[in-house]
């Protein structure tokens, strides 16, 4: 979370509004509902995670063995059998 002046933002009667209720202390202001982002989505690690759970798959269709996979990726048998078994 990155913390942001108030007099940098928001115009001085909206402060002084604020000053009414709240002086010196950190207040969060939530995002509007609808505007937020899935996990992952700015960073690009839901893409990668997608992109590596596709390879799994393909390797599994190409005849590799769930402990083949749990060895090359470093995650568990269960984990690569929830990947591969996943209907998604």
């Amino acid at each position: 979370m990155n913390y942001v002046k108030a007099a940098a933002v928001l115009p001085q009667e909206l402060i002084k509004e604020i000053q009414k209720y709240v002086q010196g202390e950190t207040i969060y202001i939530p995002k509007p509902e609808g505007s937020h982002q899935k996990w992952g989505t700015r960073s690009g690690t839901r893409k990668s995670i997608a992109e590596r759970n596709d390879r799994i798959k393909q390797g599994f269709r190409n005849g590799r063995t769930i402990s083949e996979l749990a060895d090359e990726y470093f995650l568990s048998t269960d984990s690569i059998k929830k990947i591969v078994y996943n209907n998604k």
